[in-house]
């Protein structure tokens, strides 16, 4: 949005705009037709459009803190700005050129250069998704809780989880690498293992999504880390999170069918959204596609379907599209995306996890009661 724009729908003055942009309540950039001038991120202003309509009392400044895209929580591991992800201040873009999953647990994890040793685990049966809940499911039931631990022994705890999801995962242990680990499991080359260990470096954490802030929520009252992974796992299994690959999947099978321009023209005649298309937090196009895509020359077909949805809504691919792009020419099953997702972000919730629970602080929000009156009759 032009300067113009926010100033008549928030009402504000022109030192009172910039000053929201100084304190990093609206994000600014460049207007590519006028360097000159600047455009705001649309998000930023419908937020604070909204908080203003809604008043300022203290119930609904509450309400609105957990509101989707608003920070509720102080953290130095990741953040979003400038269009960009940054773990740790490291753009993570940059770090996918050649870090490995485990460089950037230590990263998210401060541990220095602490070693991550492999260890046997016991894999129940089942999908790979059943697995990773299975093992955690067992880990939680008998793991200690955080507290009394000194940092070293939970670092090794730390890398205890990951080895085990990663297990789960490749359904049995291994050696090396994280992603060649996979890879060798999923039985693709050195080519396909360097295009996981991509995608596991972009997704290993994304600031306080919802899966994020369960295992915050976890990791408040003191739980182990394992519980703490499997709140997270658990949030990640819905449609809306890590599952939103199976979403993309189904609008990509709609275009093959009826035709990509018909397919998004339909979704739009009924309001329904076009998965794998867009992101509030990145109006200029999510970074993490940008990089995995680079990565690799896209199926024709998947090519179309995002040439032609981008004319027609304006809005560019997502990393939910980009792994189910590369889902498809590594030629993983339904649940790939998914496995991919969750060993990646394991790394992303141990950390919060950990810098939770060192703010000794319980998460523990009130209600604002909307039932019948209580009968005290």
């Amino acid at each position: 949005m032009t300067a113009q724009e926010v100033m008549r729908r928030l009402r504000l003055k022109p030192q009172t705009l910039y000053a929201y942009v100084s304190r990093g309540r609206i994000e600014a950039r460049a207007d590519d037709a006028d360097p000159r001038k600047k455009l705001y991120r649309a998000a930023d202003i419908g937020r604070l459009e909204y908080r203003k309509t809604r008043g300022r009392r203290g119930a609904t400044i509450a309400e609105d803190a957990i509101a989707w895209g608003e920070p509720v929580l102080a953290s130095s591991i990741t953040t979003i700005a400038h269009g960009r992800l940054w773990y740790r201040g490291q753009d993570a873009e940059m770090l996918a050129q050649t870090a490995r999953l485990e460089d950037i647990a230590r990263l998210l994890w401060a541990c220095g250069e602490a070693r991550f040793p492999t260890q046997a685990s016991i894999i129940p049966a089942g999908t790979g998704q059943q697995r990773m809940f299975a093992l955690m499911a067992a880990r939680a039931a008998a793991d200690p809780v955080i507290a009394g631990r000194t940092p070293k022994a939970l670092y090794l705890e730390a890398a205890s989880v990951l080895d085990g999801l990663v297990d789960a995962v490749a359904g049995g242990p291994g050696e090396g690498p994280i992603h060649e680990r996979i890879g060798r499991a999923w039985g693709c080359d050195a080519d396909g293992a360097a295009l996981i260990r991509i995608a596991l470096v972009l997704l290993a954490d994304h600031e306080l999504n919802a899966s994020t802030f369960a295992v915050r929520v976890t990791a408040s009252t003191g739980a182990s880390l394992a519980a703490c992974v499997l709140a997270g796992l658990s949030a990640l299994s819905g449609p809306l999170h890590g599952g939103m690959a199976r979403r993309v999947r189904a609008f990509f099978d709609e275009t093959q069918r009826d035709g990509t321009a018909r397919a998004v023209r339909a979704r739009l005649a009924t309001g329904a959204p076009i998965p794998g298309f867009g992101h509030p937090l990145y109006p200029a196009g999510d970074p993490r596609a940008r990089c995995l895509l680079a990565a690799f020359t896209l199926p024709a077909a998947f090519a179309e379907v995002s040439q032609t949805t981008q004319a027609i809504t304006g809005e560019v691919s997502n990393i939910d599209f980009a792994l189910t792009a590369l889902s498809e020419i590594l030629r993983l099953d339904d649940d790939g995306p998914f496995q991919i997702f969750a060993a990646a972000r394991c790394t992303g919730w141990i950390a919060h996890a950990l810098e939770q629970f060192q703010t000794g602080r319980l998460i523990r929000p009130r209600a604002r009661y909307t039932g019948p009156a209580p009968d005290i009759t």
